[in-house]
């Protein structure tokens, strides 16, 4: 199965489809390859952790989430600046489970925050949530069992 038809398949679920671009093998993270991308995969948005390319996918109409590693104050200082400089339409913070630099950055940052990395258990997710994340991102597929 290629990746157009499982977009395909998520969409007549009604899922919107975020690509990750750092970890699509195959394709770079140039403007050609994006635009490949929304011509022809069609997917809702592109997540990265890199700000031009959150600008060239916003330039192709497709939504952006900015993936930003919050290992310490100098990370979360210029993570809050390359999300200012690229405006991408949602920020995921990694690690997820970290619901002081959640709340501080809901503050800061006018865009909406995604929890993502290190939640295992739905306690974190109700955490993360209510601290002021938007959404919560997990790649184990028994956290994409519950219903909210």
């Amino acid at each position: 199965m290629t990746i157009a038809n499982y977009i395909e398949q998520l969409r007549k679920a009604d899922k919107h489809v975020f690509l990750h671009m750092d970890f699509i093998d195959g394709i770079s993270n140039s403007r050609s390859a994006l635009s490949y991308v929304a011509e022809y995969w069609k997917p809702t948005g592109i997540i990265t952790t890199k700000t031009n390319v959150v600008k060239a996918a916003k330039e192709l109409g497709l939504r952006t989430i900015q993936r930003i590693f919050l290992l310490d104050q100098a990370a979360i200082t210029k993570g809050i600046e390359m999300v200012k400089s690229c405006q991408p339409d949602a920020v995921e913070i990694l690690p997820g489970i970290i619901p002081k630099v959640i709340d501080q950055l809901s503050r800061e940052l006018d865009y909406p925050i995604i929890a993502g990395g290190l939640i295992t258990d739905l306690s974190e997710v109700y955490e993360a949530l209510q601290v002021g994340a938007l959404a919560v991102s997990s790649g184990d597929p028994e956290m994409w069992k519950f219903d909210l």
